[in-house]
């Protein structure tokens, strides 16, 4: 897994460009994968990922910068799974599992 951040060459935009990858071994055969956050409410459709010739599936979203937003994986609408390469993890407000957590 991996998490690849680009940020803009002036230091004026606010943003950053990050790629979020759940590789071929993490998804375990999963034919669909979501990602879900504090980015789009935790929605578990709004930001599917997609498959990679290899297995993986990725997906790239831009983010405000100074923020931390928490994520995690929904593989075929049913498993939920951490970035094992997060920046950081935080146990989760409602259940006994912690949240993958990006750093912009």
């Amino acid at each position: 897994m991996a998490l690849t951040k680009t940020y803009p060459k002036t230091k004026s935009q606010k943003t950053c460009r990050v790629k979020f990858e759940l590789s071929a071994e993490a998804a375990g055969g999963a034919e669909k994968v979501w990602l879900a956050g504090d980015f789009n409410s935790w929605s578990s459709v709004d930001t599917p990922m997609k498959k990679q010739k290899n297995g993986s599936f990725t997906v790239t979203l831009t983010l405000e910068t100074g923020r931390e937003y928490q994520f995690r994986y929904l593989l075929d609408g049913k498993r939920w799974e951490n970035d094992w390469a997060a920046d950081k993890y935080i146990p989760a407000p409602f259940s006994n599992t912690d949240n993958s957590v990006v750093i912009v």
